[in-house]
């Protein structure tokens, strides 16, 4: 069956995945792809999943489409594997076991499809002491070392949101994973499963830092070090409108324009003097103090000093140079980060707002060549029950996730 090529539909136009619905890092892995163009189906549960928001406003499934599948019911599974059969890659974030015990896991994908990229997204991953507890991002970055690296050294870490554990240690590992293993599976014919864990992703974002600690120029403790917040000339200050500016001089001659800019040039203690930090930290945020945060950002606006203002959520998409390349984007009513990186020869966009449950079951049999589903496959859920630890489980943030 020829696969349509739409233009402009991004790099992975004609690429086919299969979402079997969850939240958390597993929906952000396939909204990723479906922003480069591949055609994602979601496979939501009737009910939906526990800890969703309404599905008009969840942007992470953008550029979707939504079927309703019962995988606890009789011809469940089945449905699930015609999808599979023709499909180029299925995304899911269960238990470990949990899709072998419903019918959809590796082994039976793969007698239907050998060459499909079967992607796992957990916290904990597939295998090892763990791997069958409940967790959520926080618990993943506390264990691989990176939580305990965030926040003032005389305070508690400090939780980034669910951003560096779910999103950049699971869903963008999950993607490179896949990515790579689709190339594979082109050259050979064969695919494979790819093993995607929170845990194994959030350390790897810190191999630098690791190299660092070997080599002495790391100190086991945070808020100590050039780059945690420790180095007075890289982290937060506060302004006199209670806002804060984001500084990063660290090579010499930024510093210097920085300092200029100021107004401390001369007078500031050594910077190349960690023993003089406290001081040097010190008059730099009394300097702060004294204008507001928008008064600074004009200050430092068209210099190299590596200033920034801190900007909130609703501020960003209309900072000039975010608005200048649409960083930001609004589709439907809703602002919402446009989908990035960028391509020169295949662009991408946002195409479709927020899929809805079981709204395209029609459109995917038609263009996937599957049997029209039954009349009486459950329309969109009415509300959102706890889910039963032993179903399909949510993606690796849903609280009975083992992962």
């Amino acid at each position: 069956m020829t696969r349509t090529r739409t233009s402009g539909a991004g790099p992975l136009a004609g690429v086919r995945v299969v979402e079997l619905a969850g939240i958390g890092p597993g929906p952000f892995a396939a909204m990723l792809l479906a922003d480069l163009g591949a055609d994602v189906v979601r496979v939501d549960r009737p009910g939906g999943p526990g800890l969703a928001i309404d599905p008009a406003h969840d942007v992470t499934n953008r550029n979707k489409r939504s079927v309703i599948v019962d995988l606890k019911a009789p011809g469940g599974p089945a449905r699930v594997l015609d999808l599979a059969e023709r499909a180029d890659v299925l995304v899911e974030g269960y238990r470990p076991g949990v899709a072998e015990r419903l019918g959809v896991g590796p082994e039976a994908c793969h007698a239907r499809n050998p060459r499909l990229v079967y992607g796992r997204m957990t916290g904990w991953g597939q295998d090892g002491p763990l791997a069958q507890r409940a967790g959520h991002d926080i618990g993943y970055i506390a264990l691989t070392g990176t939580l305990g690296m965030i926040g003032a050294h005389d305070g508690p870490p400090a939780v980034p949101a669910n951003l560096l554990g779910d999103y950049a240690g699971g869903s963008l590992y999950l993607v490179v994973g896949i990515l790579a293993a689709l190339h594979h599976a082109r050259a050979t014919g064969t695919g494979q499963v790819v093993d995607a864990a929170i845990v194994d992703g959030a350390a790897h974002l810190s191999t630098m830092i690791h190299g660092m600690l070997a080599a002495g120029s790391w100190q086991d403790r945070r808020g100590s070090n050039l780059l945690d917040g420790g180095c007075p000339f890289y982290g937060t200050y506060e302004t006199a409108d209670g806002g804060h500016m984001a500084v990063g001089a660290l090579e010499p001659r930024f510093y210097a324009e920085f300092t200029d800019l100021l107004g401390i040039p001369g007078t500031a203690p050594a910077r190349d003097d960690p023993a003089r930090w406290p001081e040097l930290r010190e008059a730099i945020a009394a300097r702060f103090k004294s204008r507001t945060r928008d008064e600074w950002a004009a200050v430092f606006a068209d210099s190299d000093a590596c200033v920034a203002p801190v900007l909130s959520l609703r501020e960003a998409p209309h900072h000039p140079h975010l608005a200048a390349r649409a960083t930001f984007t609004a589709h439907g009513g809703i602002t919402q980060p446009a989908p990035a990186p960028r391509f020169s020869a295949t662009p991408t966009a946002v195409r479709t707002g927020p899929a809805r449950p079981g709204a395209d079951a029609d459109s995917v049999a038609r263009d996937w060549d599957l049997p029209k589903p039954p009349t009486d496959t459950p329309g969109p859920p009415a509300a959102v029950p706890e889910t039963p630890a032993d179903a399909p489980a949510p993606a690796p943030s849903a609280r009975e996730t083992p992962q």
